[in-house]
């Protein structure tokens, strides 16, 4: 059994290439039952700040594993710091064991940072890393990732850019005219913080996870990311969807009101 949550698709590609049975993060965290029962539980998420991202932490300290073996594998495409240690601090502050954490380097859809056609034309070797992490979960290797003093004071060097803010502080997404009112950012978002009003796309910024789904997502590239400390979007007409994972996809593991039927008809009718 793993647990998931995903933006762009990289975290519920490598879930789905470590088991059969994965639950998304956002269809679950607002039951009030969150516990689980399995051989062995995992987690896959993104890091962004080198953090997880706060309904996964959410997740954590709500939920209660009944397992003899616990997982945790950290997506990122560009550099990790300590979120190994970061992340093993959240499950130490729920009271929770962690037996296992590795990061797992992708495709980095970080938007106001990396020219995606760039992004795109690396080979960071996905493959290879998930043969080594399905041998380690075989034989339930116990471990942590290293995290060196240098990884330490990488991420202190990204709180100092960012003041100590949260990821969030990157969300900052303008919803522009050339919205269509199609509807898909609203059903990709896992936060669910995006509805139309008057066929129009409006964003509630409190409950944001920074995940850039919507972005990402839009076919009329109506969501443009507002310069943030600096940093201005290299490449505003590329946008990213992991090629293993399919926009309906997406909106069945992101959408809170997903329904299968209607997920299979924006799968058809939208280009991304």
């Amino acid at each position: 059994m793993i647990f998931c949550f995903s933006g762009t698709g990289n975290s519920l590609y490598a879930a789905r290439s470590l088991d059969t049975d994965v639950i998304s993060i956002p269809q679950v965290i607002d039951r009030t039952d969150l516990h689980f029962r399995s051989e062995r539980i995992g987690i896959v998420a993104p890091i962004y700040g080198h953090e997880m991202p706060q309904m996964v932490k959410a997740f954590i300290s709500r939920a209660t594993f009944e397992t003899s073996y616990v997982f945790l594998i950290l997506t990122y495409g560009n550099r990790h710091a300590n979120a190994v240690e970061l992340a093993r601090q959240v499950f130490g502050d729920a009271g929770k064991r962690i037996d296992y954490i590795r990061t797992l380097l992708m495709v980095d859809n970080f938007l106001p940072a990396f020219d995606m056609k760039e992004q795109l034309a690396l080979d960071k070797h996905v493959e290879e890393q998930l043969e080594v992490i399905r041998q380690d979960l075989a034989v339930r290797k116990h471990g942590f990732e290293e995290v060196t003093e240098a990884d330490r004071q990488a991420h202190e060097h990204y709180l100092q850019l960012v003041g100590h803010q949260p990821a969030t502080v990157w969300a900052d997404f303008s919803f522009t005219a050339r919205c269509i009112g199609c509807g898909l950012c609203t059903k990709v978002c896992p936060a669910g913080c995006i509805h139309l009003q008057k066929h129009r796309a409006v964003r509630n910024r409190k409950n944001c996870q920074a995940c850039m789904a919507c972005v990402h997502v839009c076919p009329e590239k109506a969501i443009r990311i507002n310069p943030v400390l600096g940093f201005r979007e290299p490449d505003p007409q590329t946008r990213y969807r992991n090629v293993h994972v399919s926009l309906s996809d997406l909106v069945h593991a992101n959408w809170r009101k997903a329904l299968p039927e209607e997920a299979e008809k924006e799968e058809s009718s939208c280009v991304i």
